[in-house]
C-alpha cells in the first residue's frame, strides 16, 4: 500500500514538473542603451558673422529587449528617447519606440520609427547627424513617422522587403506608405525605397542608393527624385571613406533642388576610434544654395561614446 502511495506521488510530482515545464516562457533582462555625441563647432556665414555652438547631436538613451512566446515567436520592443546633453532644447524628445512580434515568415511592428526610405540609405551618408547630413540640404524624407504599421520580410539571399503603412487618423487625409527592397551580400549594399504621401499629401518620393565595401575604401552613391503633387525635384549624394592606419578619412557632396534650388554641400572629416565605443573626429562642411550664394561653412571637433 505504502508503496502504491508513493508511486501515485512520484507520479503526480512529475506531471507537475512537466506541465510546469511546458509553460516556462523564456524571458531576457532587457538592455539598456545609449549614445553621447557631443561636438564643439564654429560657424562662419559672410552675410550673418560668425559663431561657436556645442551641439548634443542625436545622443540619446533607451531601452530594448525579446521575449519568446513559444517556440516560432518572439516578441521584440524598445523605447528609445533623444536626450539634450548641451541643454539647449527639451530633455527628451521621442524616437524609435515599439512593440513587434518575429517568427520565420518575419516581423510584424507598430509604434512611431523611422521609415523604410529613411532607414534605407543605410550607412551611405558619413556625416550622419552633424552638419554635413543628408536632411539638411538633400532631402525632406528623413521621417520619423507616429502610428506606424510595419511588416519586414525574413532575409531571401540577401533581400529584405519592408512595407510600412502609417495612419492619418483623420477624416479625408490619406494614409502613408513607405517601403524598401534592400539587399546586401559580401560588402555590398543596394536599396530601392517609395514614398507615398508620407511627407504630405500627393508628395511620391524615390531613392535609390548603393554602397560598396573593398579593402582599400568605402564607396557610397545616393539619388532621389521627390514629386510634390507634379513639381518634381531631386539630389544626389557620392561618399567615400578611405581607412588610413587607425584613422578613417571620409569625403561627401551633396547636390540637390529638393530642399532649395541649387542646392550643394561638401564635407571632409576624420575619424579615430579609440576603442569599438568610443570615437574622436573633426570635420568641415561647407554649403550653399541660389538664393544664399554666400553659404555657411561649419568646422567641428567631437567625440562619440555608445553604452
Amino acid at each position: 500500500m505504502n508503496t502504491m502511495k508513493k508511486t501515485v506521488l512520484s507520479l503526480a510530482l512529475a506531471t507537475v514538473a512537466a506541465s510546469a515545464q511546458a509553460e516556462t516562457v523564456e524571458i531576457e533582462l532587457p538592455e539598456f542603451y545609449g549614445k553621447i555625441n557631443l561636438t564643439q563647432e564654429f560657424v562662419q556665414q559672410e552675410d550673418a558673422g560668425s559663431y561657436s555652438q556645442l551641439n548634443s547631436n542625436a545622443s540619446r538613451l533607451g531601452l530594448k529587449g525579446k521575449t519568446a512566446i513559444n517556440d516560432q515567436l518572439t516578441a521584440i520592443y524598445q523605447a528609445e528617447y533623444e536626450i539634450d546633453v548641451d541643454g539647449d532644447g527639451d530633455v527628451f524628445k521621442q524616437r524609435n519606440t515599439f512593440l513587434g512580434v518575429k517568427g520565420s515568415y518575419g516581423l510584424v511592428q507598430a509604434g512611431v520609427f523611422d521609415t523604410a526610405l529613411k532607414a534605407s540609405q543605410g550607412k551611405v551618408d558619413l556625416f550622419n547627424d552633424l552638419p554635413g547630413d543628408i536632411k539638411n540640404v538633400l532631402t525632406h524624407s528623413e521621417n520619423r513617422e507616429a502610428n506606424a504599421v510595419r511588416y519586414e520580410s525574413p532575409s531571401l539571399s540577401g533581400l529584405v522587403v519592408t512595407l510600412d503603412h502609417i495612419n492619418a487618423e483623420e477624416e479625408d487625409v490619406n494614409n502613408g506608405l513607405s517601403a524598401s527592397l534592400v539587399y546586401t551580400r559580401d560588402g555590398i549594399y543596394v536599396a530601392y525605397a517609395y514614398d507615398t504621401d508620407v511627407e504630405g499629401e500627393g508628395i511620391k518620393v524615390q531613392r535609390v542608393t548603393g554602397q560598396l565595401k573593398t579593402s582599400f575604401a568605402t564607396f557610397g552613391a545616393l539619388w532621389e527624385t521627390e514629386d510634390d503633387n507634379g513639381d518634381s525635384n531631386d539630389g544626389m549624394l557620392f561618399s567615400v571613406s578611405v581607412p588610413v592606419s587607425v584613422v578613417a578619412v571620409n569625403a561627401q557632396y551633396i547636390a540637390s533642388d529638393i530642399k532649395d534650388e541649387g542646392g550643394t554641400q561638401y564635407s571632409l572629416g576624420a575619424e579615430y576610434k579609440l576603442s569599438k565605443k568610443a570615437k574622436t573626429f573633426i570635420f568641415a562642411s561647407s554649403s550653399e544654395t541660389d538664393e544664399d550664394s554666400s553659404g555657411m561653412d561649419v568646422y567641428g571637433a567631437g567625440m562619440e561614446l555608445k553604452f
